[in-house]
C-alpha cells in the first residue's frame, strides 16, 4: 500500500485543470441560502415568514452538487491515476522463475514418501501447471549448479528433464547453493521482465548464505520437510520468503501469490514499461451518482427527447444489455480476464487482441493467420508463438526474424529465434538418425531414402511393410527411446569439466 501511494500519479495532469471551471460552475449555479432580513414594517410576523421564498426549502443537497462531483469524478479518470506498471502479455503474463532444486542424497529420504526429491517434483509441476503461459527455468545442484532447461512456456519440456534428476547424474556431490543462485540470476538476466528464483530443498549450507544477502533479485524457499518444518539457517535472510511444504496446494497457491506481487513490485522500477491507467475505477461511481437524475424533481427532461434523436440508424439488435454499454473490444477483454479465450475472441474486433485471445485459446493456425497481416514488431512475434507452440518450426523461425528485421536487438524474439532453431535442428537431426531404420523395424532387405539432402522438407521413410504409413512429426519425436538419466549424466559431466577447466 505504501508503494503505491509512492508511485501514484497523474498520466494526463492537464485534464485537471478543467476543475476550476467546474468548480465555479458549481459556485454560480448553486442555490444561496438568503440571509436573515428585516421583516417588513406592518407585516404580521406568521405572515411575512410565509412571504419568503425559502421558508420551505430545507434541502442540503441539490441536484447540481450530484452533477458537479460526477463532473469532479470524470475528470479525475481523464487525468489518468495511476501507481503500476502494465506488463506485456505477450512477453510475460506471470513473473519469469527459475527454480533451482536441490538434488542430494538427503533428498532421497522417505519421510515425505515416496521421498523428498519425488515429492519436490510433484510440487514443481503443479507450480508449472498452475503458471500456464508463464516462462519457467529449471536449475539442478549439488556440489555444482547445472542449467537443466531455459526459460520456456512449454511445460512439456520440463517434465521429461524433471523425471530424470537423481542424485545420480550429479557429477559432484554437496551443497552449491550459492553458485545455483549466480546461475540463476544469469539466466534472469537474459530477460527482458523482472523474475524471480525459487530453491527447493530441504537443507541449505550455512556458508552458502552470504551471497543470498547480497542477491539482487527476490528468492523463495520451498522447504521439503515433513510437518512443517523450517530451516533455521533462513530465518534471518533478508528479502526471502519461506514456504514450507504443505500436503495439499497451500503452498503452491502461496508461491503464485508472492511471486507475482514480487513482479508487480518490480515492474515499477521499469521504466521501459507503460503505465497502467486506473482512471476506469472511478467510472462506476459516476455512473450511479447519474442515477440519481431520475428522482421526482431531478430528471432533465430535455435530455429524454436528445437520448432519442442521438440514437443510431439502422435496425434494432437484441445482442443483450453489454451492447448498449460495452464495446464488442470491452467485452472482449472482460471475458479475457475471465480467462473465457474462445469466447473473447469471437468478441474482439481488434484484430491484435482477437490474434491474442486466439493463441490463448490454443487456436494457433487462427492466431497464425490474423498476425500475419498485421505489420508491427508485436504482430510478428505473437505469430512466431503460435507457429511454435503449433509445431510449424520453420514458419515460426522466419516470424521471429521478421520481427527482429522490425524491432532489431529485441531479446525475447533472438532468445525464441534461437530455441525455435535448436528444435528445428533437434528434430531434423533425429529424423536423419532414424532414417536407417532401426526404431522401425526396417529389415536390412529393406529400402530407406535417405533424408539429408532433403532437410527441412515433409519428407518421409518409406518401407515396404504392409499396412505401413508415414510418420508425421509428433510420431518421430515420440518414437525417441532416451534414457533421460544418461543424457543429464553425460552432460553435466561435460558441464563440470569445462567449469573445472
Amino acid at each position: 500500500m505504501i508503494d503505491a501511494l509512492t508511485e501514484f500519479h497523474f498520466l494526463r495532469a492537464a485534464y485537471l485543470l478543467f476543475l476550476i471551471p467546474i468548480a465555479g460552475l458549481w459556485w454560480v449555479a448553486r442555490p444561496k441560502r438568503s440571509g436573515q432580513t428585516d421583516l417588513p414594517f406592518g407585516v404580521a410576523p406568521h405572515l411575512a415568514a410565509a412571504l419568503r421564498l425559502d421558508s420551505e426549502d430545507k434541502r442540503h443537497i441539490y441536484p447540481i452538487d450530484v452533477a458537479m462531483i460526477a463532473a469532479v469524478l470524470v475528470t479525475i479518470a481523464a487525468a489518468g491515476p495511476t501507481w503500476s506498471r502494465a506488463q506485456n502479455p505477450l512477453v510475460a503474463d506471470t513473473a519469469p522463475l527459475v527454480i533451482a532444486l536441490k538434488v542430494t542424497e538427503s533428498m532421497e529420504n522417505a519421510d515425505l514418501p515416496p521421498s523428498r526429491l519425488e515429492r519436490a517434483k510433484f510440487k514443481i509441476t503443479d507450480l508449472i501447471n498452475a503458471r500456464a503461459g508463464a516462462r519457467t527455468a529449471l536449475i539442478a545442484y549439488a556440489g555444482s549448479p547445472h542449467r537443466v532447461a531455459p526459460l520456456t512456456e512449454d511445460a512439456n519440456i520440463l517434465r521429461p528433464l524433471l523425471e530424470g534428476l537423481t542424485p545420480a547424474v550429479m557429477p559432484k556431490q554437496g551443497d552449491a547453493a550459492g553458485d545455483a543462485l549466480t546461475l540463476a540470476q544469469s539466466i534472469l538476466d537474459e530477460s527482458d521482465t523482472p523474475g524471480a528464483v525459487l530453491f527447493v530443498l530441504d537443507d541449505i549450507d550455512p556458508s552458502q548464505l552470504t551471497k543470498f544477502q547480497n542477491a539482487s533479485t527476490q528468492v523463495f524457499f520451498l522447504t521439503m520437510l515433513p510437518n512443517g518444518n523450517g530451516i533455521v539457517q533462513l530465518n534471518n535472510l533478508k528479502n526471502a520468503a519461506v514456504v514450507p511444504f504443505s500436503n495439499d496446494d497451500r503452498d503452491i497457491a502461496r508461491l503464485q501469490r508472492q511471486i507475482q506481487t514480487a513482479y508487480v513490485d518490480a515492474l515499477d522500477d521499469d521504466d521501459r514499461l507503460d503505465w497502467k491507467d486506473r482512471g476506469w475505477i472511478l467510472a462506476w461511481p459516476a455512473a450511479l451518482l447519474s442515477l440519481l437524475w431520475f428522482r421526482r424533481g431531478w430528471v432533465i427532461r430535455w435530455a429524454l427527447l436528445g437520448l432519442f434523436l442521438i440514437q443510431p440508424a439502422g435496425p434494432a439488435t437484441a445482442e443483450g444489455w453489454r451492447d448498449w454499454f460495452l464495446t464488442p473490444d470491452q467485452q472482449g477483454q472482460i471475458a479475457m480476464n475471465q480467462k473465457r479465450y474462445a469466447d473473447a475472441a469471437e468478441l474482439f474486433e481488434d484484430p491484435y487482441h482477437e490474434g491474442y485471445a486466439r493463441l490463448r485459446a490454443g487456436q494457433y493456425p487462427e492466431a497464425a493467420a490474423i498476425f500475419a497481416e498485421l505489420n508491427t514488431p508485436e504482430a510478428a512475434f505473437a505469430e512466431g508463438m503460435a507457429r511454435i507452440r503449433n509445431r510449424e518450426y520453420r514458419p515460426a523461425i522466419s516470424a521471429f526474424g521478421t520481427a527482429l528485421d522490425r524491432r532489431p536487438n529485441w531479446p525475447e524474439a533472438q532468445h525464441n529465434l534461437e530455441v525455435a532453431t535448436a528444435i528445428l535442428n533437434y528434430v531434423e537431426t533425429t529424423r536423419e538418425q532414424s532414417d536407417t531404420g532401426e526404431e522401425s523395424g526396417i529389415g536390412a532387405d529393406d529400402t530407406v531414402f535417405d533424408n539429408e539432402a532433403a532437410r527441412g522438407e515433409n519428407t518421409t521413410i518409406q518401407a515396404q511393410t504392409e499396412d505401413a504409413k508415414p510418420l508425421s512429426a509428433d510420431q518421430w519425436i515420440s518414437a525417441i527411446d532416451t534414457d533421460m538419466q544418461d543424457f543429464l549424466r553425460n552432460r553435466f559431466r561435460l558441464e563440470n569439466q569445462e567449469q573445472e577447466q
